[in-house]
């Protein structure tokens, strides 16, 4: 057994992190079709796309901390299982907004769980294994991405042209997410139970989670996460349904494609533009953003399949790198008793991102004179704005956070207390 479990690390935990990636987004490109075979009105249809944050949030405030007490492989095993039988529920729930709602909550449970303890496994594992600076937070956050590009576009490809198209795209993601399962048993455990464990509420409290560059640097750019994401590939499809009509949901699985393919693509240098000590990562991701949004505003004016697509591979490129400047800025700042907590702060924030189509939905239908442009316009200037509170933030607050693994300590006179200063 000693050797099984060494054979296996962080790949067999970026299967199940992939896995549940998959599950969690091979809804998206679905959408189109959920409008078209059920009489929910569109603010439900993308209500549901964000009923996950349900299960998210407290998988990730809870798994994070436990996993920090008990082991990753406690918290993490449960995650493909969460995984299939959301996808489960989703194929049986073609018809009943009530069982969709269910499933999404599962597949939100087993993301949560993936994205806090699995990440922090994957970094644990790649540090074991001699791995360079940063490299376990890059592993993790291009094991979500890839699911979440690959699921939509499966899905979408499936459920376009393939037989069963409101069952056979959960299908392959349950045998995923049962191999996922299988190998997870044989990982080495790297986070092991302490003899004086101490009261369990001490553990679910984050001290990091008051560091005032988690709150002045990290905060203003995870909102924009997947607020950037969702835009590209649930409102800009949606748009461009009158234009695609011979394929919409290919269309919305080629917007998810391209978005999440180029997040997967900027995340690979990520590391090489987020310098350790400066804000360029940051600046970087929400620059990227602001054009991003500025494209959409336009797209959306003209309603061309062309713009269109452009504008969702720089809101993917805008998605990709502020999710691994984040990260990259957890790993510095947490200490190795929370970092699974504080990556479950930050992710809970990124997946606020997730209630933007829902809510534009919800003021078109209500003010029916506010267009998709104007809204995005303000979301230009919304970026903009958290530009500047992240620069200002790292004006402010230079203090001494704890490296990724590899990295020169950043020098400066404060130090992480999680305290105000």
């Amino acid at each position: 057994m000693t050797d099984n479990r060494n054979r296996f690390g962080w790949p067999a935990v970026s299967l199940a992190v992939f896995a549940a990636a998959w599950g969690g987004n091979e809804f998206t490109p679905l959408l189109v079709m959920y409008r078209q075979i059920t009489d929910l009105s569109p603010v439900v249809v993308d209500a549901l796309l964000f009923a996950y944050v349900l299960g998210i949030v407290p998988a990730l405030l809870i798994g994070g901390p436990l996993s920090d007490r008990f082991g990753r492989r406690p918290l993490m095993l449960p995650a493909p299982v969460f995984a299939a039988l959301g996808s489960v529920l989703l194929a049986a729930g073609s018809q009943s907004a009530a069982l969709l709602t269910v499933g999404r909550i599962c597949s939100g449970i087993a993301l949560g769980l993936s994205m806090a303890v699995g990440g922090s496994w994957i970094k644990e594992l790649s540090d074991r294994d001699g791995a360079r600076a940063g490299v376990g937070a890059g592993r993790a956050a291009m094991s979500l991405t890839a699911g979440f590009g690959v699921g939509a576009g499966v899905a979408g490809v499936l459920a376009q042209w393939g037989p069963w198209p409101h069952v056979l795209p959960y299908l392959v993601n349950i045998a995923i997410a049962v191999c996922a399962g299988a190998l997870l048993t044989v990982v080495p455990e790297t986070r092991f139970r302490s003899s004086t464990p101490g009261r369990l509420i001490d553990d679910l409290r984050i001290p990091a989670a008051g560091h005032r560059r988690f709150m002045f640097v990290v905060l203003p750019v995870a909102p924009w996460v997947f607020g950037a994401a969702a835009s590209a590939y649930a409102i800009i499809p949606a748009l461009m349904s009158a234009r695609t009509s011979g394929a919409p949901i290919a269309f919305a699985a080629l917007c998810c494609v391209l978005g999440l393919g180029a997040g997967f693509g900027i995340q690979s240098v990520g590391r090489r533009i987020d310098v350790p000590g400066s804000s360029r990562g940051v600046v970087v991701a929400l620059t990227t953003l602001v054009a991003g949004m500025l494209v959409a505003a336009l797209a959306a004016h003209v309603l061309t399949v062309w713009l269109s697509l452009i504008a969702a591979t720089l809101l993917g490129c805008g998605y990709g790198m502020a999710l691994i400047a984040g990260l990259l800025e957890v790993q510095r700042i947490a200490g190795p008793d929370d970092l699974a907590g504080l990556t479950a702060v930050f992710y809970s924030v990124t997946y606020l991102g997730f209630a933007v189509p829902a809510l534009l939905a919800w003021i078109t239908e209500k003010w029916t004179s506010i267009t998709y442009t104007e809204m995005f316009t303000f979301g230009a200037v919304a970026a903009l704005a958290c530009l500047a509170v992240a620069a200002s933030g790292h004006t402010r607050h230079r203090p001494e956070v704890r490296p990724v693994s590899g990295e020169r300590p950043m020098r400066d006179e404060s130090v992480v207390t999680g305290q105000s200063h």
